[in-house]
């Protein structure tokens, strides 16, 4: 039964892991960029507004990037203060000009003393984040990144919301999904592969409401409640499939969610 559900998450994987997937996702924005600390930026901010439809979630990432002149790190690093008026009038559901002007600050404050955004998930001196389970490599990663991503003086306490964490008990789907685009290497184009301290090996799977469904449906997930042990406990067995590359399997629980509507009753 294991070997014919490999062999069947294995053949969607290679159907939906193709470049003719990216037009239609988030993953579309940053693809749009060629240089990484763009690609960091427009990466995380798509799967920080990576909620609703997907046609939505990419129209307001390419109005954030207009209005952002079209170089976002450009931008940040060099804008002037006049030059934040015209962020005041930009939104996404819950997502306002509050919320976008600290991710400015805050990516402004980083880039200023790093040269890339993984270095916001290393709560250790560089080199590879070691764990006794590999799970425990991110959730470490993800707690760090939430304090330090607050860390600046006068943060809006509204923004929190839009930044998770493991110690929240989240899924946190966004920023493991942002984490797979930079972490993930393969030759088929659509993940990044550009940052290498976090490994492959040690992601865990985005769990979005599809890929809970489905994985469900497919018993893959035992627990009944959705939170960050529920993603780990996902990935634990989509490691059984390939202990080196686990949430390459996200292409096929996605897909089969989202268009093939696995699991939903209508």
């Amino acid at each position: 039964m294991t070997e014919n559900l490999k062999a069947f998450l294995d053949a969607k994987v290679a159907q939906y892991n193709r470049p003719e997937f990216i037009e239609n996702d988030p993953i579309s924005i940053p693809h749009m960029f060629s240089q990484k600390q763009d690609i960091e930026i427009m990466g995380f901010w798509a799967a920080t507004l990576a909620w609703g439809q997907r046609v939505t979630i990419i129209k307001k990432c390419k109005e954030l990037i207009a209005l952002m002149d079209g170089a976002p790190f450009d931008f940040i690093i060099n804008h002037e203060e006049p030059d934040l008026k015209k962020l005041l009038k930009f939104k996404h559901r819950t997502f306002n000009d509050v919320d976008t002007l600290y991710f400015i600050a805050f990516f402004r404050q980083h880039y200023e003393k790093f040269e890339s955004l993984e270095d916001a998930f290393m709560p250790m001196s560089p080199g590879p984040l070691k764990g006794e389970q590999k799970d425990q490599v991110v959730e470490v990663a993800l707690n760090y990144f939430r304090s330090y991503f607050f860390s600046l003086p006068d943060f809006p306490h509204r923004t929190k919301k839009h930044v998770s964490s493991p110690s929240q008990k989240s899924t946190c789907k966004r920023l493991n999904m942002f984490l797979r685009w930079m972490v993930r290497k393969d030759d088929n184009g659509v993940d990044f592969g550009i940052w290498n301290r976090v490994k492959p090996a040690g992601l865990i799977c985005p769990l979005d409401l599809h890929v809970d469904r489905v994985s469900r449906k497919l018993n893959l997930i035992n627990r009944k409640q959705t939170d960050w042990q529920t993603a780990v406990e996902l990935t634990e067995r989509l490691r059984e499939f390939d202990p080196n590359d686990p949430v390459k399997y996200d292409f096929a629980l996605f897909g089969l969610g989202i268009e093939e509507r696995w699991g939903v009753q209508f």
